[in-house]
């Protein structure tokens, strides 16, 4: 019996339903697919390589420094360092080449990463944060309180957060709107979402609107919108279109800890992303040279 037939049957016996509604069976044939050693890299990369965002021109580095590992309700992992613990933490980061701090209201760490850019020259750091505003008054009360919270005149990106609509490009339209008006005065340098379904991944690929996307990617499917294959698909019309790719979940949110050199050579050697976004909790975690030998 090939492996496959077997971990069908036995997620089959142990009452695990077959389908798509299968996380058993969905998690089997995904760990059963991650079984195998992933392929030599074409090259070297570093956290600290200077990528651009799609067509923004924003020029940062591969690696974003995340602050919401299981961030929701204004708290994180990374947010629980406190203010000092955190800020310091984006500070050791940057003093090793990253320069891509990854902030959302819902993490609640902008008077953090504020903090942090106290310390750093401004124009050296791209700050990317996130919206749950669902109409125009409440987007334009966030980018004018976001940027007094962080205590910047501007944003480099900012995205609508947690978007799953399939139509959200038609239903959220006045927020669009209102982020093209503050990309038009400078308030921002370039707008798009973070998805949190497949039918919302796709209705973005499409949406000419979008120029970053912030996608959920890792090689066993954990937190993501679809299968690997089926995301990564999208993803590449997406990059065809010209859209800045950053991608989130890459170790599954704690799900590939042990796994972390795989799950970075995946992410590494899909070739679709510009850069990726990890939220470390202290100093004594080594993504930076994780990357630096992936190979």
């Amino acid at each position: 019996m090939k492996r496959r037939e077997f971990l069908k049957q036995a997620a089959f016996g142990a009452g695990v339903p077959i389908g798509l509604g299968s996380r058993g069976l969905r998690w089997a044939l995904a760990a059963e697919a991650f079984s195998w050693a992933p392929p030599s890299l074409p090259r070297k990369f570093g956290a600290a390589d200077v990528v651009t965002l799609g067509k923004t021109g924003i020029q940062t580095s591969r690696l974003a420094m995340g602050t919401g590992t299981v961030g929701y309700g204004h708290h994180s992992n990374q947010t629980a360092l406190g203010i000092k613990g955190l800020s310091e933490l984006l500070l050791n980061g940057y003093d090793h080449g990253l320069r891509f701090f990854d902030a959302a209201d819902s993490y609640g760490s902008h008077p953090h990463v504020a903090e942090a850019l106290k310390r750093v020259a401004r124009d050296k750091v791209t700050v990317l944060t996130k919206t749950w505003a669902r109409d125009a008054a409440t987007a334009r009360a966030d980018l004018d309180r976001f940027r007094r919270e962080l205590g910047t005149e501007y944003l480099d990106i900012c995205l609508m957060h947690c978007v799953t609509e399939a139509d959200w490009t038609e239903r959220f339209r006045p927020v669009m709107d209102v982020l093209s008006e503050a990309k038009a005065k400078g308030v921002i340098r370039a707008h798009g979402c973070s998805c949190h379904s497949i039918e919302a991944l796709r209705a973005a690929a499409k949406s000419p609107w979008v120029e970053v996307d912030l996608v959920r990617i890792n090689p066993i499917g954990s937190h993501m919108d679809a299968d690997p294959e089926t995301v990564a698909g999208v993803v590449r019309e997406m990059r065809a279109a010209g859209k800045a790719i950053v991608g989130m979940k890459i170790l599954g949110q704690g799900d590939l800890r042990t796994r972390q050199d795989e799950a970075l050579k995946y992410a590494l050697g899909l070739g679709l992303l510009d850069a990726f976004t990890i939220g470390a909790e202290s100093r004594e975690e080594d993504v930076m040279q994780r990357i630096a030998a992936a190979a």
